[in-house]
């Protein structure tokens, strides 16, 4: 009976979080000619060095990978050579015409300002498509996406592990469980960019390499010069512009919101229902290191929502370019926020070794090996015993790069770390006698299994464009506050900048005379 009246209690807030469908509505899969599970889907990639040839690890235990490509030869150099027989090309739009029969999905991991593009050139033909964060770079192209995959019926997903993890859903339940009452303020923070932001120089052309296509690499963006930026590679083993750094330039990327909100604001959005919630502001209220042609150096943002059922109206703070987690008031002295500490690596088993204690290992809080998440893990979860085994180390601690996010309630505190894992009460004694509420939604196999499972006509996927593209709109409200002084108002019913008209034209990409972007009538 209690479980009845929790769900009849909390209706309101799952008819926002969780669709009709489940995590997804992609309409009639079985109707559609989908595989059964076990059968094997025929993936392809477009983007197959770095984030792509992650992502290929992830379904090339289980699935077939027929087709590949890439701009840029050397950045796919060890994906090509894992699948030497697969056929490879530099123009997606080549591949799907001279593969397209033998496809069933398609990896998408290219930088931010081509997502749209070709992840529509892929779902009109029919495939299904895993679109790295943060789905696009544009408002318009997320819109598009979405109505995309509505009218084309087929199963997509937002490469944002985090929404698939044990943490994030238990984050949404210990809050419509009310432990920590009303919401009316989340700070959410990351040490990124961890790549060039703030430059106000272009170097001067150079050579384009054998091995790279600097037209296509461009594709939907305005013709400009190559330059390197120099003769060696920088620490994130790219040049000027590619194959990392084009995350900090406004053409090209969404700054280090693209890379890590979300993460990081996954468990905020699911729990609070921001996708669901009016925008009535957001605003750039700190910024280091400006640039005509690229992201701040650093920054802090403040998006303020309207009230949502019986939730009241909250801001979201969000911090980048940090070097330690963030002085929050009410945070009491030593507690810590964001990813938790672990016990130093050591060869071996044992404590602090990768038995017991290890960083990663079952008895640490390290990162792991971060890309289960793509396939199997539900991410960490929190465990009072390795709390303790942390406070009672004589050993220095390994702590983390800071990112995570924290809840403030009328009524208590409560963080996660940067994919939602180990989510937990501050302050931390709060823990030591506390039982998560029992679980309302359907946790996750695995974020890429997730995937998988949709493309043969299983459950959507939980971060399908039905809830990736509110999700990730909201937020590119933030990435053009970015640009500009003062709080923007949003409209979304109008998809409009009411206040700012040079603002309101970042809504929509400029694309390229030659390039196809073959839009839905939203």
């Amino acid at each position: 009976m209690a479980i009845s009246r929790r769900h009849f209690f909390y209706g309101s807030l799952l008819a926002g979080a969780v669709p009709a469908a489940g995590f997804g509505s992609a309409p009639s899969l079985k109707a559609l000619g989908y595989k059964s599970p076990n059968e094997k889907l025929n993936f392809a990639a477009i983007g197959a060095g770095g984030q792509g040839g992650s992502n290929l690890a992830a379904v090339a235990p289980t699935e077939n990978v027929v087709a590949l490509c890439d701009v840029d030869e050397r950045r796919a150099a060890a994906t090509y050579k894992r699948f030497p027989d697969v056929p490879k090309y530099r123009d997606f739009r080549q591949m799907l015409d001279k593969e397209g029969k033998n496809i069933d999905a398609v990896i998408i991991a290219t930088p931010d300002h081509m997502h749209g593009i070709q992840a529509m050139w892929c779902m009109e033909r029919g495939k299904h498509v895993y679109v790295q964060k943060p789905l696009t770079r544009t408002v318009w192209e997320a819109r598009q996406l979405r109505a995309a995959a509505r009218k084309y019926g087929v199963a997509t997903q937002m490469g944002n592990q985090g929404y698939s993890n044990e943490g994030t859903r238990q984050c949404a339940e210990i809050i419509w469980n009310g432990d920590i009452g009303n919401v009316t303020e989340v700070h959410a923070w990351t040490d990124r960019p961890m790549w060039p932001q703030g430059l106000t120089e272009i170097p001067q052309e150079q050579p384009v390499p054998s091995t790279f296509d600097w037209d296509l690499w461009l594709g939907i963006a305005e013709m400009r010069p190559f330059t390197a930026g120099g003769s060696e590679p920088d620490r994130n083993g790219g040049f000027f512009y590619a194959p990392f750094n084009w995350r900090g330039f406004y053409d090209f990327g969404c700054g280090a919101i693209g890379d890590m909100a979300c993460h990081i604001l996954g468990a905020p959005n699911m729990a609070l229902h921001l996708s669901q919630r009016k925008l009535l502001g957001v605003e750039c209220i700190k910024k280091e290191g400006v640039s005509s042609f690229m992201f701040p150096k650093l920054s802090v943002i403040r998006f303020d929502f309207a009230p949502y059922g019986n939730m009241p109206a909250l801001s979201i703070y969000w911090y980048d370019g940090l070097t330690e987690s963030p002085k929050i008031q009410g945070v009491p002295e030593g507690e810590w926020i964001g990813d938790p500490p672990s016990l130093p690596r050591r060869a071996g088993g044992g404590p602090g070794g990768r038995g017991p204690g290890a960083a990663g290992g079952p008895g640490g809080f390290g990162m792991g090996r971060p890309r289960d998440y793509e396939f199997r893990s539900p991410g960490r979860v929190f465990s009072w015993e390795q709390f303790e085994a942390l406070k009672a180390s004589t050993e220095p601690l390994q702590f983390p790069k800071p990112n995570g996010s924290l809840f403030i309630g009328d009524k208590g505190m409560l963080t996660t770390g940067t994919y939602g894992e180990v989510t937990r009460l501050i302050p931390l004694e709060k823990m030591k006698d506390y039982r998560m509420p029992p679980p309302l939604l359907t946790r996750s196999p695995g974020h890429m299994r997730d995937f998988i499972r949709a493309c043969k006509g299983g459950e959507p996927a939980c971060s399908n464009f039905e809830v990736a593209a509110p999700f990730v709109e909201w937020m590119l409200i933030g990435v053009i506050a970015l640009r500009f002084e003062g709080k923007l108002e949003y409209d979304s019913d109008k998809m409009r900048i009411t206040n700012n008209e040079e603002a309101n034209k970042l809504l929509r990409p400029t694309i390229r005379r030659g390039w196809d972007f073959h839009a839905v009538k939203l």
